[in-house]
């Protein structure tokens, strides 16, 4: 995260920067995120929203009021800065969602307030490591996606031809065929509630269906998987390159304090020598 620097800072917002930056005050935050989000999902129980509906609804609230105050922490400890990172950002807007005023045409929006548990993507570092890694890999996936939604044009273009006056359900038009397509490439019931019953009406269909699951389940897919994996790997690998550049410059800062220190004492060492030459001369003399 972008913090302004302390040194620059007067000293109620040192201690603020202090109290935000601090292991226990981001535990705590951590630790109020996973009750918020238990209590969030205690309170779809209609069992339990009759007998404690109104603690839950206290607890929301009280919540809601902890989120907004740590934002406003933030705020004041970070100023401008605060907007430099898109984590700070992204909390922002989900506890907006729940300052929402409670009015029946935005009752769906306040809903969302459950989003308050992916909150634990902004707190926790290795979370955002998987996020970060997410979207480093969606340039490549772009390709891929590109890739199969021409597959699937293709291939849904043929199962309209060849199918759809037969199976008007699943392959009478374009976007039915692209949806039985994509039900066939999850691999849910393609079998048994699609393409057997299109093979005893059209017994060579096997020879249209397998290849496109070949395509798209097991070869497009695996490449998502790829670049994920790859993704991920470059993005450890940096970050132990950093780490090693981070223990590279220790060591040659703590060289060149040790070279100071040996050219000191050898100035020193020097002027000793210099001295007693002096005064062995004086003596002489």
């Amino acid at each position: 995260m972008t913090t302004p620097d302390k040194p620059q800072m007067n000293a109620s917002r040192a201690r603020v920067y202090d109290l935000v930056e601090s292991e226990w005050f981001k535990n705590t935050i951590l630790g109020v995120i996973i009750f918020n989000a238990i209590t969030l999902g205690m309170s779809t129980s209609d069992y339990l929203m009759d007998r404690i509906g109104s603690i839950l609804s206290i607890v929301d609230n009280l919540v809601l009021v902890i989120f907004v105050a740590e934002l406003l922490l933030k705020f004041y400890a970070y100023r401008m800065a605060f907007f430099k990172s898109a984590w700070n950002i992204f909390d922002l807007l989900v506890v907006g969602l729940g300052l929402m005023p409670k009015q029946e045409g935005l009752s769906a929006l306040r809903g969302l307030r459950v989003i308050r548990a992916m909150r634990l993507l902004s707190v926790v570092p290795q979370m955002r490591a998987v996020v970060q890694a997410l979207l480093d890999a969606l340039p490549g996936m772009g390709a891929v996606i590109v890739m199969i939604s021409i597959v699937f044009y293709v291939f849904g273009v043929m199962a309209t031809l060849m199918y759809g006056t037969a199976f008007p359900d699943w392959f009478g038009t374009l976007g039915r065929s692209l949806y039985s397509l994509f039900q066939i490439m999850t691999l849910e019931s393609w079998s048994m509630g699609i393409v057997r019953p299109v093979m005893e009406v059209f017994p060579s269909a096997w020879a249209f269906f397998v290849p496109f699951i070949i395509i798209t389940a097991f070869s497009v897919l695996n490449l998502f998987i790829g670049l994920l994996v790859n993704t991920m790997q470059d993005a450890v690998e940096e970050e132990t390159e950093a780490e090693f550049d981070n223990l590279r410059q220790l060591v040659r800062d703590e060289t060149d304090t040790v070279d100071r220190n040996v050219m000191a004492l050898m100035e020193e060492v020097k002027a000793l020598r210099e001295e007693l030459k002096l005064a062995n001369g004086k003596k002489g003399g």
